[in-house]
């Protein structure tokens, strides 16, 4: 099973913005341990970390007919990428979407997102866990 996972703008500043946790956590560490997980349940992941919205749609067109699930950190682009929201819309694709909690969050919680739909399943919780249920999710609910 192939999965996209998109990281949206800022995400490569996470060690910077958890570096309030007791726990700081890396965009590395965060990458690692879900190339380990993947690696045990059998997935193969395909990595994006952009701020630019267009490279996140090329990502996501040019990807999707290889691609048996996405997820999505989105950081802003959850409460204002309305082009990012459409082009979801269009993917027969199932999709997870991450939100973090305090101290990792970049400021946008799940309830004011706009990237939602039958097909996207958004899940809130500690970066690791909450990717990992993320794709855990994905696994279980691919074509």
């Amino acid at each position: 099973m192939k999965i996209l996972i998109l990281q949206g703008p800022n995400m490569n500043l996470l060690g910077l913005k958890s570096s309030q946790a007791a726990n700081q956590l890396t965009l590395d560490k965060l990458n690692k341990d879900l190339r380990n997980h993947a690696h045990s349940i059998g997935a193969e992941l395909k990595f994006l970390q952009t701020h630019k919205q267009f490279q996140a749609i090329n990502f996501i067109q040019r990807n999707r007919n290889n691609a048996d699930g996405i997820l999505i950190i989105p950081t802003s682009w959850a409460r204002n990428d309305w082009t990012l929201s459409e082009t979801l819309r269009l993917i027969d694709l199932p999709i997870s979407i991450i939100y973090f909690d305090e101290p990792f969050s970049f400021g946008t919680p799940e309830r004011d997102s706009i990237l939602n739909g039958d097909h996207i399943h958004s899940i809130t919780g500690h970066p690791i866990q909450a990717c990992k249920k993320g794709i855990d999710f994905l696994m279980t609910h691919h074509k």
